[in-house]
């Protein structure tokens, strides 16, 4: 009898002892991970179950839990889930649909590349063209487009999204003529002749007057974005305006579980959209985040849309254009904020940001954790600085600084340049700053993104010592700005941006760690595997 339940005693002591162990999914362990946590700490393993972080610590998780899988990574460095602060996801799909005019360097180039890729289109599109990239450093003219294709549209995009150029065709299936009037932007003409470019406002006209995509084709380019953007080891992106359809059809394909991608949306600012959601309220999911609305101050430098305060450096009579007049934008700021929705303002010249600043101050003044973007923040009279705060955060792109460097002193002089792609003196105002890409504008990939910020070289190394290298970002500061002061520009810090327990499981392995390696070797890191919620949605093994 005492012998039985000497061994009763043990089975339940035993029982008791195993039963202490709590079952995960997957355990990852022997490796170099970064949690981007308060400490910034490093650790060595993690345990996930059910899309979470369940555990975060040493190699001994192995030891405290029942798991289904375990990976030793070896040693390989991991960090959080990637987010680009601005970028333009389905943009980058639909790109894909269209001819690529990114890097040609001339427009001889471009004809050729329309020549042999757009037999039996009823429309010919591409986009990535930039002047500034040529010899001869002035907009094109649409004569030789008119020659090449007198019945066909042809609508090619500047690089920044903010200039057409097209072919009388499109212009006048467009209705628009040398009397067209100007709508917050421009119509270039040359001795009172249509040039075939329009910036800014005016492309809506185009925009109007060409064929509807399919679903299947808009569907596709979310796709094919989601494809792009997880080899590159982004998880969330912040899609800087999106229409309320794109919005549903992002929804659709989430809930349908295809698209993984976490996608922070931006509503455009039209009548239908703010309508609609300021009356409805944000939208939480997991996956969809839409609690804020995109606003166009001004347009780009790049094609002298971008507003200043004096002239144009290279342009004496050009001050730029505003998109939405300040009476507008006060307005709509008061709307947005009475509807608890987040204001984020494309902001490039000098005379936007301090009207935006103005604005932005005195609606909030009763706010209180707002979080309203200034998104580009790009160039800012050293005096308006102070401006920036924990109320009004900037949202920023490192590879700007190091594509722009080339000709921007030229648009602003000596002077303004001082205030240009000023990144630290951001940071120091407002506490956490933004890091995106503005794809696809610049590339995608968010290591250029890194190495940008903290060396402020383009990839050819240039300049030696740096561009403007007082503005450098820290390898900290930078990776916090890629993901959890990302998150925070997106009410979202309480759930991704690091790895700590009960935050989605959004993370990725790279072939090198980042944070010591030499600077010059970042741009070259390449993504392993990319995981959200745990699940592993993509593996370099695989790619074809």
């Amino acid at each position: 009898m005492k012998y039985s339940l000497k061994i009763t005693l043990s089975i339940l002591i035993l029982n008791s002892f195993f039963g202490c162990k709590k079952n995960v999914d997957l355990v990852i362990y022997n490796a170099n991970i970064y949690t981007v946590d308060n400490d910034f700490s490093n650790v060595n393993a993690v345990a996930i179950k059910d899309g979470l972080f369940f555990d975060v610590g040493g190699n001994d998780l192995l030891n405290k839990y029942h798991f289904k899988e375990s990976f030793d990574l070896n040693g390989s460095t991991v960090l959080p889930g990637l987010i680009d602060a601005h970028c333009h996801f389905y943009g980058l799909g639909l790109n894909q649909q269209v001819i690529d005019l990114v890097g040609t360097k001339s427009f001889e180039e471009i004809l050729l590349k329309l020549k042999s890729s757009s037999k039996n289109n009823s429309v010919v599109k591409g986009r990535g063209w930039d002047q500034n990239d040529w010899e001869n450093k002035q907009f094109p003219n649409k004569t030789k487009l008119d020659i090449l294709f007198p019945d066909i549209p042809v609508v090619l995009e500047r690089i920044d999204g903010h200039a057409y150029l097209v072919n009388q065709k499109a212009l006048d299936m467009a209705k628009i003529t040398s009397q067209t009037k100007e709508i917050a932007g421009t119509i270039v003409k040359s001795k009172g002749k249509l040039t075939g470019i329009l910036i800014d406002g005016p492309m809506r006209l185009i925009d109007n007057v060409l064929p509807e995509l399919s679903n299947s084709e808009k569907e596709q380019a979310l796709l094919d974005a989601q494809k792009i953007c997880l080899e590159n080891g982004l998880t969330t992106v912040d899609d800087a305006g999106l229409s309320k359809e794109t919005i549903f059809l992002i929804d659709k394909l989430q809930k349908e579980d295809v698209l993984k991608m976490r996608v922070y949306a931006m509503v455009s600012n039209s009548k239908s959209n703010l309508d609609y959601f300021l009356n409805k309220g944000p939208i939480k999911t997991p996956r969809l985040n839409v609690s804020s609305v995109k606003i166009y101050g001004d347009g780009a430098l790049g094609s002298r849309g971008a507003t200043l305060k004096s002239p144009y450096h290279d342009d004496k009579q050009n001050f730029g254009k505003l998109i939405t007049n300040p009476s507008n934008l006060e307005n709509l700021a008061i709307k947005i904020a009475k509807a608890n929705f987040q204001m984020n303002t494309h902001a490039i010249g000098d005379s936007t940001v301090k009207l935006l600043l103005n604005t932005y101050s005195k609606v909030l003044e009763n706010k209180k954790d707002p979080r309203w973007r200034i998104e580009h923040s790009q160039i800012i009279d050293l005096n308006d600085m102070d401006g920036f705060n924990n109320k009004i955060l900037p949202s920023v792109q490192p590879t700007h600084a190091t594509s722009d460097m080339y000709w921007a002193e030229d648009r602003v002089g000596s002077s303004r340049i001082n205030g240009a792609y000023a990144y630290k003196t951001l940071l120091n105002k407002s506490k956490v700053i933004g890091l995106g890409t503005d794809f696809p504008v610049e590339r995608v990939n968010p290591f250029h993104t890194f190495y940008a910020a903290v060396s402020r070289k383009d990839l050819n190394g240039y300049p030696e010592k740096g561009f403007q290298l007082q503005n450098a970002l820290s390898r900290e500061e930078t990776l916090k700005g890629m993901t959890i002061w990302a998150a925070y520009l997106n009410f979202e810090e309480k759930e991704k941006g690091s790895i700590e327990k009960g935050k989605f499981a959004d993370f990725i392995i790279i072939d090198r760690d980042i944070m010591k390696i030499d600077i010059n070797q970042t741009p070259k890191t390449n993504v392993l595997k990319t995981y959200i919620s745990g699940e592993l949605v993509y593996n370099s093994k695989n790619k074809s």
